[in-house]
Formats: C-alpha cells, structure tokens, sequence
C-alpha cells in the first residue's frame, strides 16, 4: 500500500514539475501594433498558452476597447508598455509606421529580444491591376531596414506573406501551408519556427536577412488573386522532389 502511495505521489509530482517547466518555459508575448493582425496573433499566442499584452497608440480608442472587452484575458498598453512586458515581440504596425511604432516602444526594448516581423513595405498608392505598391524595391527590404534600425533586435521575418484569417491553425486540403523566413540569428529562428509549428505551419529558413527581398513580396502575390477576384482562401506550399 505504502509502495502504491509513494508511486502515486511521484506521478503527481513529475506532472506538476512537466506543467511548472511548460508553463515557464512560454515567454510573455509584446505585440506592436493593434490592428486585426495584432489583434488575430494575440489571440493565437494567448491560445497556446502565451501572457499577451497588445501594444497600441491610444489605449482610450473604441477598437482597441471594443478588442479588450470580448477578449478579457489579453492585456492592453501602450507601446512603450507592450514593448517592456514581452519577452518575444511581434511587430504588426502598417509598414510605413513601424520605425515611428519601434521609436515611441523604446528602442531600448527590443534589445536582445526576438522579434517576429510581419510587416510589409506596402506603398500609400492603389494597386494597379490587382498589384499592391511598395515603397521599398528589391535591393532592399523594410525587414533589413528594420533590423538596422533595432540593431540589437533578433529580428526573423514571419507572417507576411498570408491573410490573417490564416495566421493561426490554417487547414488546407493540400496540407499545411509553408511560412518562409529569414533573420540573421539562427536561434531565433529556431524559435519562431518551434512557433510556427504549434500555429500549423511547416517552416522554410531562407537564410540571412536579405532573403527578405524575397519573401516580402510574396504579399504582393498573395493579394492579386483577391484584389482581380475576391479570392482570398490561399496560402504557399513549398513542394520538394
């Protein structure tokens, strides 16, 4: 009897040790940015069992109010905030904003952390025949510009080249859908891969940061199918021999 109680107790305890390791191993999540790709990966990072806190300008406007009263558990603040409490960033900003939004977090913050990119160099221009504008070209990417701006920033390229309806847990007939990055830290990388693989992606490493001249524009590519025809149902499969 005493043998059975003694190797119930240690069942227990190995599993509350398993759960305590699990639970201190997921690094609190900052995301930079509150709009609805913010907002759709606070809410799949909270579903893995992230701490989330959403970084936004005005914590007073009716989005961000309206996005914290349905969705209680996940913590609303400032940039400057946001940026402070997460041990892995995420940048969700409009592209042409993400120094502005980097500069009002605090530089300082992003230092030694990684930081997952999802912006794109989207141009203040219509498209032209289904084609979105960049304000970047392809000797350089915002990604690179980003990095150089947060020089002690590991910064890995993620989540650009998809609808954010398909972010999180994507369920295709084909299979999972292949996520593209690239980052100049190889831990990191291995990093947001372990996370892309929790979210249902398989993951390709294109190298060093300037493989983002490349998959940045697979956003352009992404949206054509739905801007010429309201098709919005996709993502991209990297198929091997």
């Amino acid at each position: 009897m005493k043998t059975y109680v003694s190797l119930c107790a240690y069942v227990v305890q190995a599993l509350f040790n398993q759960v305590n390791i699990q639970t201190e191993t997921l690094p609190k999540i900052g995301i930079i940015g509150s709009g609805i790709v913010g907002q759709v990966l606070a809410k799949a990072f909270v579903s893995e069992g992230h701490d989330v806190k959403l970084g936004t300008r005005n914590i007073a406007k009716e989005e961000a109010v309206l996005f914290k009263e349905a969705n209680p558990v996940i913590m609303l603040g400032t940039f400057d905030e946001t940026a402070q409490f997460g041990e892995l960033l995420v940048l969700a900003t409009g592209g042409s904003v993400t120094e502005e939004a980097i500069t009002l977090a605090g530089i300082a913050n992003f230092s030694g952390k990684v930081i997952i990119d999802a912006t794109n160099p989207i141009a203040a221009a219509p498209p032209e025949n289904g084609v979105l504008k960049f304000f970047t070209d392809l000797n350089e990417s915002l990604m690179e510009k980003i990095q150089q701006f947060i020089p002690e920033g590991r910064v890995v390229k993620a989540f650009n080249s998809v609808g954010n309806a398909f972010m999180y847990k994507p369920d295709f007939a084909g299979g999972p859908p292949t996520m593209f990055i690239t980052g100049n830290d190889e831990d990191a990388k291995k990093t947001v891969t372990t996370i892309l693989t929790s979210f249902g992606w398989e993951t390709e490493d294109m190298g060093k940061a300037e493989a983002a001249r490349a998959i940045e524009p697979l956003c352009i590519l992404w949206c054509i199918p739905g801007l010429i025809n309201n098709k919005w149902t996709h993502a991209f499969k990297l198929l091997k021999a």
